[in-house]
C-alpha cells in the first residue's frame, strides 16, 4: 500500500484554482519532495494531506485513510508527524520538558533521550527553549515532529536558517528516520537538499504538475546535453582543436555534447599528443536547480493567494 495517494486533487479559492487535478503516490519508507514556487499550490496540497483543509475534488489517502474524514483524524494524528516552519512552544520549559510533554500525546512515543540524541541536542536537554539558537530551535522542532514515532513525517523547510554543517547533520537525521521505516514528505527551496535526500520529486507550477521523477531523471536531466568547458592552452587557437566548439568567449570554449565519453576522449587524446593540458576542464550537466528554474521560472516569486501562516492557522496540531 502506498503511504500517500493523490488522485485528481483539486482546490479552488473563489476564482483561483490553486490545485488543478494533480496525481502522485508516495512509496513507504521513501523521501518524497514536493517542490514549487510561491503560488504553485504546494501549501494547499500539504494542508489537504495533513487534514487541515478540505479538497474540492479528487481522491486523497494518507496511510490508507481519507485525512478529511472526521473519524480518521485522531487515528492519523497518532501516526503522522509534522515539522512546520514555526512551531509555538513554551519558552520557559527546558528542551527535555518540552519533548517529554509532547511524548505524552502519543500511544507509542520514542524514548525522549533517544530523540534528543537523534536531533543533535545532546548537552542542551536542560536548557530553556528561549535560550536556544535559531538552529537549535529548529532541531527542537524536528524532535517534536518525530517523538511520536510517526509512520509518515511532513518536513516543511526543515533546515531553514541552518549553516552548512548543521544542514548536513539534519540530512543524516532524515536518512536515519527512513532507515527505520518512516516515510518523509519534504518541501524545501534548497535544491541541493532535494537532490541529496529525495527518492522521488514532483514539481508544481500554477497548480499543476510540470515534472515528476527521480532527482537524476526529472525534467530529462539524464538525457540532456552536457557541456564540456575549458580554457584554450597557450599557443592554441580554436582552429587547432579537433572538434569545433559550440561557443567561444575570448579564450574559453564550450562544447554541447550528447556523448560525453567520446568527446572527452577525443579532446584529451588530442591534448596528450601535444603534451599540453586543458586548463579548467569541466563537465557540466543540468543540475536539479537548472531544471527547476526552467520549469517554474515564469511563476517564481508570484504571491501565494492560498497561503496564510500555516503555524498560526494550525498552532499546535495536537490541539486541533
Amino acid at each position: 500500500m502506498s503511504t500517500l495517494v493523490v488522485d485528481g486533487l483539486r482546490k479552488r479559492y473563489r476564482d483561483h484554482e490553486a490545485v488543478a487535478g494533480i496525481s502522485f503516490e508516495v512509496r513507504p519508507g521513501t523521501i518524497f519532495a514536493l517542490l514549487g514556487p510561491n503560488g504553485a499550490g504546494k501549501t494547499t496540497t500539504l494542508e489537504i494531506l495533513e487534514g487541515f483543509r478540505h479538497r474540492d475534488g479528487g481522491r486523497v489517502e494518507v496511510l490508507g485513510r481519507d485525512p478529511s474524514g472526521r473519524g480518521n483524524r485522531r487515528w492519523l494524528r497518532e501516526r503522522v508527524g509534522l515539522v512546520l516552519q514555526d512551531i509555538a512552544v513554551e519558552p520557559y520549559l527546558t528542551v527535555r520538558e518540552t519533548i517529554t510533554r509532547s511524548a505524552g500525546y502519543y500511544p507509542r512515543p520514542r524514548d525522549v533521550d533517544e530523540t534528543i540524541a537523534l536531533v543533535g541536542l545532546g548537552g542542551k536537554q536542560n536548557d530553556k527553549v528561549r535560550n536556544l539558537s535559531g538552529g537549535q530551535k529548529r532541531r527542537l522542532d524536528m524532535a517534536l515532529g518525530v517523538i511520536g514515532n510517526p509512520e509518515l513525517l511532513f518536513l516543511d523547510e526543515p533546515t531553514t536558517g541552518f549553516d552548512p554543517t548543521a544542514r548536513r547533520a539534519a540530512w543524516e537525521v532524515v536518512r536515519n528516520l527512513c532507515d527505520t521505516g518512516t516515510t518523509v514528505m519534504l518541501t524545501t527551496h534548497y535544491m541541493e537538499e532535494a537532490q541529496t535526500l529525495a527518492d522521488d520529486i514532483v514539481v508544481l507550477a500554477a497548480g499543476k504538475i510540470v515534472a515528476q521523477g527521480t532527482p537524476e531523471t526529472i525534467g530529462g536531466r539524464d538525457t540532456a546535453q552536457a557541456q564540456i568547458r575549458f580554457t584554450l592552452p597557450d599557443g592554441v587557437e580554436v582552429a587547432d582543436l579537433p572538434i569545433v566548439p559550440s561557443e567561444t568567449d575570448q579564450r574559453s570554449v564550450t562544447f554541447e555534447v550528447d556523448d560525453v565519453t567520446a568527446v572527452l576522449h577525443k579532446l584529451t587524446g588530442w591534448a596528450l599528443t601535444r603534451d599540453t593540458v586543458l586548463p579548467g576542464l569541466a563537465v557540466h550537466r543540468p543540475s536539479l536547480e537548472d531544471v527547476y528554474l526552467s520549469l517554474t521560472g515564469d511563476d517564481a516569486g508570484r504571491p501565494d493567494p492560498e497561503a496564510r501562516s500555516r503555524s498560526r492557522r494550525r498552532k499546535d496540531r495536537r490541539t486541533a
